[in-house]
């Protein structure tokens, strides 16, 4: 099949808004969903009816349905799902409210499953499709001041790789794609940030000064280039399970494996004297 149909959500700028951009340009038919789909509306002049953008929160489980239907309803299936829908979250553990922890949950864990859900029974009807949820490379490792963050793409890791194995059978395929800093706005305007307990001033001064989104256009990675990684992982034959994306990713998720394995290996006595003994 030379064209697809995607189905982007959190559409309207960075890797969404790239993606979008990229696959229009390569002729596929995008239905690109953002809480306001008008900021797209400045791509329909160029793309007509190949672009269709629908207002949608991802958080609202029966509007995502509803969405799908109306999508699979106008172009017939959908080969691609990119749950790109999330934000940033800058606080300690101990900082963030009640509020800023349900909504992160909400939109990054919540609002990926909920995509996964809807658009999975078109996709094993055809026997075929292609799920890309976002992580990031904090969901390989955690850094002070994004606990919340960390905590919903662990979270997407590890339901993504579970789902992975159960649609397999059904022909329908799975990449978790793990950014590192990439120019967008993930650490500007789209940020939520916690308000700081004085008590952890000298642990996380330099994290929150490093968070003030003054730097947020200046991060190494491109996203058209990460589009362009994306769709090659669609066009592949035998996609891996995660893409790393860019030098800070691939750069440090292989030193975070060798140290998991190196603390194993260190403590690897007690963790095997934890069985009852042989023949008990």
């Amino acid at each position: 099949m030379s064209e697809r149909v995607w189905l982007i959500t959190g559409a309207s700028r960075g890797l969404g808004r790239a993606l979008v951009e990229r696959c229009l340009e390569a002729g596929d038919t995008v239905v690109a969903t953002a809480r306001k789909a008008s900021t797209l509306e400045d791509l329909r002049g160029t793309y007509g009816d190949a672009l269709i953008a629908k207002d949608l929160d991802v958080t609202d489980r029966d509007a995502t349905f509803r969405v799908v239907r109306e999508a699979v309803d106008q172009v017939g299936r959908i080969d691609v799902l990119v749950a790109n829908a999330g934000y940033g979250l800058g606080g300690g553990v101990e900082e963030v409210s009640e509020a800023q922890a349900r909504d992160q949950v909400e939109v990054n864990l919540f609002g990926a499953l909920w995509s996964m859900q809807a658009v999975l029974p078109t996709m094993r009807a055809q026997g075929s499709g292609h799920v890309l949820p976002i992580s990031s490379v904090g969901g390989v490792g955690a850094f002070p001041n994004t606990g919340l963050y960390h905590a919903t793409k662990w979270g997407l890791e590890g339901m993504s790789e579970s789902l992975a194995q159960e649609v397999a059978g059904f022909g329908v395929r799975l990449t978790i794609i793990e950014p590192g800093p990439f120019r967008t706005d993930w650490n500007g305007g789209s940020m939520v940030r916690a308000d700081p307990v004085p008590a952890y001033d000298d642990a996380l001064g330099a994290r929150r000064e490093a968070m003030d989104g003054r730097g947020a256009f200046t991060q190494p990675g491109d996203p058209r280039r990460a589009a362009d990684a994306m769709r090659e992982v669609v066009a592949s034959g035998e996609p891996p399970l995660r893409l790393l994306l860019g030098n800070a990713a691939a750069d440090l998720a292989p030193k975070l494996w060798q140290q998991r394995i190196d603390e194993a290996s260190a403590w690897e006595r007690l963790a095997r004297g934890a069985d009852f003994p042989a023949g008990d």
